[in-house]
């Protein structure tokens, strides 16, 4: 097979979850565990940094890997789901993996993957843990994919876990309560593993993480009590940060971020607790590879879709927000911008609590309804009915694209338009 065929064939032979959802859904680890062993448990072959949480791992993940890169070293990185390209999911210092490794990976597990059953996640996250251990990286960063306990990643033995907050998403599969959701998030904390959770939440979630740490004996910091972290607004480009440590000295006096989303001031406590950490394991990171990092994230490691700007008048944003607690904070963060008129081009995937998000969106805005091409995708019909319901009216469009593209027809110059409500939505835009 060639490098087309062998994709193919992954999305075809193997269960996938973000086109199919709890059909793909795979819990536990005796497969992963498997199929690593047969490729010589290349995940024990190099220190691992585990991140794991509802919203905001997958920064946490990109801005520690651009950090570690930054202070030169060789750095591998799995995140998922991709946006456009599979290869997005694992890159060593920013770049994708190539397409001969996936093509000869494929060929030499084949009759492993016909007699074992993987799902696509297993797989995918095999493929990278043997990738980083034939590139012979320093160090990897690994995002868990769904929950943590029963997630095909949580086979690793990471130096480091973090965790980076808790909120009600994946309720079918992870639980119903913010506490059976910390439960599960909690399985990635690891025996005498230090874990950094980035804020400390209600007293149900923080009992969790504190009575996990403490049975397996594992050092536990809250990244909230940490830092004290102070937004000092945009410019160029970038967010300005005052930081303050817990010690109350000036740390970071002005730490500017290219990930300018709201949520990115929860994420950075994580992050720089996280590195307080690594530092006291001897990996060499100076304040200013911490700063040059975090000002470049997404050039360095190549992330997109977290509060991105897609261009000037009309101003255009999109996210990859896709929960209550996620969308919460971009909405709010959206109604900041001045403009004249609000337009939302949005779509959803059909096993979202739908319903819970959209009473997040003003009334007095205009609404632009499309669907991602994904099977799991919530129907644009639906979807402009269940708005109706909230007070939301709005046209109709069978992809993000013809949505956008009116959205832009219909906006003055002064106007602000947000694209968003599932990952795949944005991972559709053609100018992404």
């Amino acid at each position: 097979m060639n490098y087309q065929e062998t994709i193919e064939y992954l999305y075809q032979r193997l269960p996938v979850f973000q086109h199919i959802g709890a059909r793909a859904f795979k819990p536990g680890l005796q497969t992963t565990r498997e199929l690593c062993s047969l490729l010589g448990n290349p995940q024990e072959k190099y220190p691992t940094i585990h991140i794991g949480g509802t919203n905001g791992k997958g920064s946490t993940s990109h801005m520690l890997a651009a950090v570690l890169q930054q202070a030169g070293y060789k750095v591998g990185l799995y995140t998922s789901p991709h946006l456009k390209d599979f290869r997005e999911r694992i890159r060593v210092n920013g770049t994708v993996v190539s397409k001969e490794f996936i093509t000869a990976f494929i060929k030499g597990i084949n009759a492993d993957i016909e007699r074992l059953s993987p799902s696509f996640f297993e797989v995918t996250v095999a493929m990278a843990l043997r990738y980083f251990a034939e590139q012979e990286v320093d160090v990897a960063v690994i995002e868990v994919g769904m929950g943590g306990r029963l997630d095909s990643t949580n086979i690793i033995e990471p130096m480091l876990s973090v965790i980076t907050n808790i909120s009600m998403d994946h309720m079918q599969f992870l639980g119903d309560t913010p506490a059976k959701i910390a439960t599960e998030k909690a399985g990635i904390i690891k025996k005498n593993t230090p874990v950094i959770v980035s804020e400390r939440q209600t007293d149900d979630i923080t009992q969790v993480f504190e009575s996990t740490a403490e049975s397996n004996e594992a050092p536990i910091a809250f990244g909230s009590d940490q830092f004290r972290v102070e937004n000092m607004g945009l410019k160029e480009g970038l967010m300005h940060l005052s930081v303050t440590d817990q010690e109350g000295t000036q740390s970071l006096p002005d730490l500017r971020l290219d990930l300018t989303g709201a949520y990115q001031l929860k994420n950075i406590k994580g992050v720089l607790s996280a590195i307080r950490i690594l530092r006291e394991k001897g990996w060499n990171l100076t304040n200013e590879a911490i700063a040059q990092a975090l000002s470049q994230t997404a050039k360095l490691t190549g992330l997109k879709g977290r509060w991105q700007k897609l261009q000037e008048n009309p101003a255009v944003y999109c996210d990859t927000a896709h929960n209550e607690a996620g969308l919460a904070i971009t909405l709010n963060q959206f109604s900041t911008i001045a403009c004249r008129t609000r337009r939302f081009v949005i779509g959803f995937v059909g096993d979202k609590d739908v319903r819970s998000v959209l009473p997040l969106f003003p009334k007095d805005a205009a609404y632009y309804f499309c669907q991602p091409s994904n099977l799991r995708a919530l129907d644009v019909r639906t979807l402009q009915q269940l708005a109706a319901d909230c007070g939301l009216r709005g046209t109709v469009y069978p992809n993000v694209n013809l949505a956008l593209s009116a959205a832009l027809d219909d906006a003055a110059t002064d106007d602000a338009i947000y694209v968003g409500g599932s990952t795949f939505v944005v991972a559709d835009i053609e100018e992404l």
